[in-house]
């Protein structure tokens, strides 16, 4: 679950990236615009990777030796 959590934070950090530099939606322009039924699911899904990511932010961190 974690990698594809971090799979899809990374997509949406490649899109928003995008977005700002070149002003292109990358998934609008895949999956058929913004309002498509499938880049929604797909904005939705990067929306809940970024949320449970934060668990990585505040986590515990192991030391193994």
């Amino acid at each position: 679950m974690d990698k594809l959590a971090l799979l899809l934070v990374i997509i949406g950090a490649i899109n928003w990236g995008l977005i700002g530099f070149f002003q292109f939606d990358l998934v609008a322009a895949i999956f058929g615009g913004q309002t498509a039924a499938l880049s929604r699911l797909i904005y939705g899904l990067v929306g809940l990777a970024g949320l449970y990511s934060i668990k990585f932010l505040v986590g515990e961190r192991r030391v193994d030796s």
